[in-house]
């Protein structure tokens, strides 16, 4: 199940409208109608624990680990890191859509393939700011 469709299921058993929801977190309507139908996700994980404190749920209740991921990549690399995150969930079900692997052997690729992207954004950070001197004070 996506973060939408539990985010909706979420909001109509405690029986609020897509608009008292926005109220309550501080957002426009429009917010919520595009996470429900998976146009958007929140930007921050203070965002999603303001859901779950609201809808009365586990944080961790909200995620799956591809929304987890780009959360992640967004808040440490900003629209870059969520578009390059989201590129690379896309691919990857491109690659396995039709295919043999058992939902634990697809996790489990994922998951390296996570690992990878984080190694190889650490690589290339500390690759290009070791040429870069210190700010002295």
């Amino acid at each position: 199940m996506t973060f939408g469709e539990k985010l909706r299921r979420y909001r109509k058993e405690k029986g609020l409208t897509q608009t008292e929801l926005a109220e309550k977190i501080g957002t426009h309507p429009n917010t919520i109608c595009n996470y429900e139908t998976g146009k958007a996700y929140p930007q921050s994980r203070d965002t999603y624990a303001q859901l779950a404190k609201i809808l009365g749920v586990d944080r961790q209740d909200l995620y799956n680990e591809d929304e987890e991921f780009i959360t992640a990549a967004s808040e440490k690399y900003g629209y870059r890191g969520q578009t390059e995150a989201k590129d690379l969930l896309a691919g990857f079900s491109g690659l396995m859509a039709g295919g043999e692997l058992s939902e634990a052997d697809k996790d489990a690729v994922m998951k390296a393939l996570q690992d990878i992207y984080w190694a190889c954004k650490k690589d290339n950070a500390e690759k290009f700011s070791s040429g870069k001197t210190e700010k002295k004070s």
